[in-house]
C-alpha cells in the first residue's frame, strides 16, 4: 500500500517537472526570452541537476541579452530627447535578468550574468537631467497650464532620482504656481421664502457643497476653501464662487378627478331542478367610480457664478432641483358587485399623506447639491 502511495507521489512530481519544462520551452519558442529565463531559474531552484533547464537558461539569457542590446543600439541613434528613458528601461530589464539568475546557485554556475547597475545609474542621471530641462522650459512660459506640465516633468525626473532635493523643490514650486485656489463665498440670500427650518441639510447647504468639493475635487491642481479658511490661512484666491437661490416653489396639492361607469351581469337567482340542471337568472348592476389623482410638484434653483479676483465673470449656470409626489385613490357609488378586483383594490387603498414641506425642501436641496457639485467640478476640471 505504501509502495503504491510513493509511486503516485513520484509520478505527480515527474509530471510537475515535465509541465514546468514545457512551460519554459513554450515561452522560449514564442520569443519571450526574459520570461523563459525566469521559468528556467525557478526550475533549477527545484531541481538543480536538470540539464534541459540549464541549456534553456543559457539560450534564453543569450537571446534576451541580444534583444535588449539591439534595442539599446537603435535607441541611441534616435534624436528624441526622451530616448535616455527608453535606454534606461532596457538596461533595467537586463539588470532584472541579473537579479533573477542570482536567486539560484546553480543558475549562477550555468550563466555568467552581467551586472548593469552602473549603466542604470548613468542613464538614470541622463533621464532625470532631460526631464528637469524640459520642466524648466515649461516654467518659463509663465502660465498655469505650462506649470502643470512642468510639475509632471519634475515628477517624472524623480522616478530616476527619488531622493534629489533640488528636483523636489522645483516640483513643489511648479505645483504652487499651477494650483488654482477657489474660494466659495458665503450665500447672501440663503433663507428660503416662507420657511423657518433649521435642518442641517438646508442650513448647511453651502458648507456641504464646499466639503464635497474639498474631498473630491477631481484634480490635484484645484483646491477649494471657504472665505474664512482662505483668510485664516492667508491664501490668495484665483477664482471665486458665489451661490444664490433664485427660485423656490413648494407646490400645492393638485387633484385631477375622473369618473367612469362600470357594470356587470351578476346572478340574482338560481333554480335547481336536479344536481346537473341549474337555471341561473342574471341582472345587470351598475356603479360609478370616482378616481382622484393627487400630486404635488415642487422645484428650486441655484445660480452659480464663477468670477476672477477682478470681478470678471468666467462662468455661470442655473442649477435646478425638483420634487414630485403622486398618489391615486378612488371612491364609488352604486352597487359594489359591479366592481372588478382591480377597482376594489383602488377603492380600498389607504390614502397616502402628502409629504411635509420640510421633506420636500430637503429633497430639492439634495438634488441641487448633487447637480451643483457635478457641474462645478466639471467646469474647473476643464480648465
Amino acid at each position: 500500500m505504501k509502495s503504491k502511495f510513493y509511486s503516485i507521489i513520484f509520478l505527480l512530481g515527474l509530471l510537475t517537472t515535465i509541465n514546468g519544462c514545457k512551460s519554459a520551452t513554450k515561452v522560449y519558442d514564442n520569443g519571450n526570452y526574459d520570461e523563459a529565463v525566469d521559468l528556467s531559474v525557478k526550475r533549477l531552484q527545484k531541481k538543480p541537476n536538470d540539464d534541459d533547464a540549464k541549456q534553456l537558461l543559457q539560450n534564453s539569457y543569450r537571446l534576451a541579452t541580444e534583444n535588449h542590446q539591439s534595442q539599446i543600439k537603435n535607441l541611441a541613434e534616435n534624436n528624441n530627447d526622451l530616448k535616455w528613458e527608453s535606454i534606461y528601461n532596457e538596461y533595467s530589464s537586463l539588470q532584472n535578468l541579473y537579479y533573477i539568475i542570482r536567486r539560484s546557485p546553480e543558475a549562477i554556475k550555468t550563466v555568467r550574468a552581467v551586472d548593469y547597475s552602473s549603466y542604470l545609474n548613468t542613464y538614470a542621471e541622463k533621464s532625470a537631467e532631460v526631464r528637469v530641462e524640459r520642466g524648466m522650459r515649461w516654467m518659463e512660459k509663465n502660465d498655469k497650464p505650462a506649470y502643470k506640465i512642468a510639475y509632471n516633468e519634475f515628477n517624472a525626473a524623480l522616478r530616476f532620482k527619488p531622493d534629489d532635493l533640488d528636483i523636489k523643490s522645483k516640483m513643489d514650486e511648479a505645483y504652487q504656481y499651477a494650483l488654482t485656489n477657489v474660494v466659495v463665498l458665503p450665500m447672501d440670500n440663503y433663507r428660503f421664502r416662507n420657511t423657518s427650518y433649521n435642518d442641517p441639510e438646508i442650513r448647511d447647504f453651502e458648507y456641504n457643497i464646499l466639503r464635497r468639493l474639498q474631498n473630491s475635487s477631481g484634480s490635484s491642481f484645484i483646491k477649494y476653501f471657504s472665505e474664512q479658511e482662505a483668510r485664516n490661512r492667508n491664501i490668495r484666491a484665483d477664482q471665486l464662487i458665489d451661490l444664490n437661490f433664485i427660485t423656490q416653489n413648494t407646490g400645492k396639492i393638485k387633484d385631477v378627478e375622473s369618473t367612469r361607469e362600470v357594470s356587470k351581469d351578476v346572478v340574482v337567482k338560481e333554480t335547481v331542478y336536479k344536481p346537473d340542471s341549474i337555471i341561473k337568472e342574471y341582472k345587470k348592476v351598475y356603479a360609478k367610480i370616482i378616481t382622484t389623482k393627487r400630486s404635488i410638484n415642487s422645484d428650486g434653483a441655484v445660480l452659480v457664478n464663477v468670477r476672477d479676483v477682478n470681478g470678471r465673470r468666467l462662468w455661470s449656470d442655473n442649477v435646478p432641483g425638483t420634487h414630485s409626489w403622486r398618489t391615486e385613490f378612488a371612491t364609488y357609488t352604486g352597487d359594489e358587485r359591479a366592481l372588478t378586483d382591480a377597482d376594489k383594490q383602488l377603492v380600498n387603498r389607504a390614502r397616502e399623506n402628502a409629504p411635509e414641506e420640510k421633506e420636500i425642501l430637503k429633497h430639492i436641496i439634495a438634488e441641487i447639491n448633487n447637480n451643483l457639485y457635478s457641474r462645478i467640478r466639471e467646469y474647473f476640471n476643464r480648465q
